[in-house]
């Protein structure tokens, strides 16, 4: 049985961060522990059928689930689907301290992923974020104290008031708490959030200014020992994101919970953005996944890009001749490498790779 991720949705937060289209929703400790009872069931229910080497914990906030009943989730998981290589929990700066990661350690937990996004505390406030530069450095300490040094820390780029100058900065906390892995996503304003109702009045650098600090962040956070291999995650040497690169790889995956998504046999589906349909096992079909097309074009989210031989061998014939005649085209843009073993994008490919690789395809 080939082995597959997991991803389980814990669609709780303290409060709505005014970008973030995720689906989450404010509530109690009843409703953590009646989910928490509805995720296991269903961890349960599907004992033996599947193998699993990753475990991600999105949200939402999964840290605001605590300790024991992550722990009761880690257990559950591993009695059904065998133990996971690498697993990973979601936590902000401010619920960190209340879990006992020591504890989560010997439950399986490996990895943890931390939304700092900025270590400027006026860009912070700015984001709607309710953790400080020091909250977090003192969370990753926790971490660390916990047994757990596999610790990626996300960061936004083309935030209200950045400057190259606070990136830098930014890149470099990250840096000096030994982070084994960074994100950087640029800001995208999603229909439904406060931000969106406000984009005509937030205070954010122009289209050329996002550019040009996206440019400097894979610069400098290459300088200090990050490798890019996808378009907006860097990692030190080994700890690339496993999950995650299943994504990318066209990979299966199973979702479990509220608004998570799974890709599994050929088909994707996905529970819809409601606790009780989760409750009542309601999902919704999404369609044939996995196709040459899709392949293609999320291969080139990866700095190693479309890998000729990777592509024969899941399909049993070459790519397209009509993409590498598209990609040679581009060539003089600067946009796309072409080489013996593959296609990939450039940085500044990139930067505007939704157009790249519709040109390709």
């Amino acid at each position: 049985m080939k082995p597959i991720g997991l991803y389980i949705h814990i669609p709780f937060c303290s409060g709505k961060c005014p970008y973030c289209d995720f689906y989450s929703v404010k509530t109690n400790e009843s409703v953590y522990d009646e989910y928490t009872e509805q995720l296991i069931n269903k961890i349960r229910s599907l004992r033996g059928k599947y193998r699993t080497d990753t475990v991600y914990f999105g949200g939402g906030t999964p840290s605001l689930l605590g300790t024991e009943r992550l722990c009761r989730l880690l257990d559950a998981a591993c009695e059904s689907f065998g133990k996971a290589e690498e697993v990973t929990v979601e936590v902000n700066p401010e619920s960190a301290p209340a879990l006992d990661f020591s504890k989560l350690a010997a439950h399986g937990l490996n990895r943890v992923s931390m939304g700092l996004q900025s270590s400027d505390d006026r860009e912070l406030a700015l984001l709607g974020r309710r953790h400080t530069a020091e909250q977090a450095a003192y969370a990753v300490g926790l971490i660390k104290k916990g047994g757990i040094s596999n610790i990626s820390l996300d960061l936004m780029l083309g935030i209200g008031e950045q400057t190259q100058s606070s990136l830098e900065k930014s890149i470099d906390f990250c840096a000096e708490l030994e982070a084994a892995h960074i994100s950087a996503y640029i800001l995208k304003i999603e229909e439904g959030t406060l931000y969106y109702r406000r984009k005509d009045t937030l205070p954010l650098p122009d289209e050329d200014s996002v550019c040009d600090l996206y440019e400097l962040a894979v610069k400098r956070l290459e300088e200090r020992g990050y490798r890019q291999y996808e378009i907006s995650n860097f990692a030190k040497p080994g700890f690339e994101s496993r999950h995650n690169l299943k994504y990318w790889r066209c990979e299966e995956y199973l979702g479990l919970g509220a608004a998570a998504h799974s890709f599994i046999g050929g088909r994707r589906f996905y529970c819809t953005r409601s606790l009780e349909d989760f409750y009542r096992d309601v999902t919704a079909d999404d369609g044939e996944g996995g196709g040459k097309d899709e392949y293609i074009a999320l291969a080139l989210r990866l700095t190693e890009g479309l890998v000729f031989d990777r592509y024969e061998k899941r399909f049993g014939e070459p790519v397209p001749q009509s993409v590498i005649n598209s990609a040679q085209q581009l060539l003089p843009t600067k946009l796309i490498r072409i080489t013996d073993e593959g296609i990939s994008l450039t940085v500044k490919g990139f930067l505007c790779s939704n157009a790249v690789i519709s040109s390709l395809l």
